[in-house]
């Protein structure tokens, strides 16, 4: 069977973009998904997007890692607003549904504003910053994040201190008052990814929650570009989180399996 793809890419965390509106690709076959994001042997991707339908919405993300298990992505929801409006599903505003609830968000050219969910608690500890952003996150402050050992240290932190579950593992520089540096080690891919969309909300939240800034919109550099992180703090609640950053086709074609 052929199957075309859309291969997009939201500074650097990238993805194969599947219009699954006809319910025609087959999601119990996980290696299917794992060959297509196998950068050897299949199209290549830190994850795989299923647009389909929704009754309540413009459209649904059904989002997998590369090893075919499920979670939120805020740089693949970005991605999927620009693959809806690429398909005319969307204008410039959308509503569309994901495995952590609905979403709102806007797109002008390819810059994709992605409203995020609500944060009620950032656990401190002595070292690090825990919390959800619809993916769990340690937010982690090291020192020379650029020679930093991320795929050592994020693979001993997923798995020696969240067990099987897991975690997603950020390791932040701070280079101003309102921007930071920041690598993540993504759970599902298990290894460094160029950027991620749900780990730059975390540390944007966390050096917030800590006062490592006072600024309500944050400035994150990622190793594949440049997000920025805007939010409204009340009762100790993170609120109005919205993500903004690209999201771009990169090519299109057919596979078969």
């Amino acid at each position: 069977m052929r199957l075309q793809f859309y291969k997009y890419q939201g500074t650097g965390n990238d993805f194969v973009m599947i219009d699954n509106r006809q319910d025609i690709f087959p999601k119990s076959d996980t290696k299917l998904i794992t060959t297509l994001c196998d950068r050897r042997f299949g199209v290549g991707a830190d994850g795989l997007i299923l647009l389909e339908n929704d009754n309540m919405s413009d459209f649904n993300m059904d989002y997998y890692n590369s090893d075919a298990s499920q979670s939120m992505c805020g740089n693949g929801g970005r991605c999927a607003v620009a693959f809806a409006k690429f398909l005319g599903i969307i204008d410039s505003e959308t509503t569309f549904r994901a495995i952590d609830g609905l979403h709102k968000a806007k797109i002008i050219d390819d810059v994709v504003t992605l409203q995020m969910h609500d944060v009620s608690e950032v656990r401190e500890k002595p070292s690090y910053s825990f919390l959800d952003t619809g993916s769990p996150h340690h937010v982690q402050m090291v020192d020379n994040l650029e020679r930093f050992d991320v795929l050592k240290e994020g693979a001993k932190l997923r798995y020696g201190l969240y067990g099987k579950t897991g975690s997603n593992i950020n390791f932040v520089e701070q280079v101003d008052n309102n921007s930071f540096g920041v690598r993540t080690y993504e759970r599902g891919v298990e290894g460094e990814t160029l950027s991620c969309g749900t780990g730059v909300t975390a540390v944007a939240i966390a050096m917030h929650k800590l006062g490592k800034t006072d600024s309500s919109e944050v400035h994150i550099k990622s190793p594949g570009g440049n997000l920025i992180i805007g939010f409204q703090q009340q009762n100790g609640s993170y609120t109005d989180v919205m993500l903004t950053g690209p999201a771009k086709m990169v090519f299109t074609g057919e596979v078969e399996w």
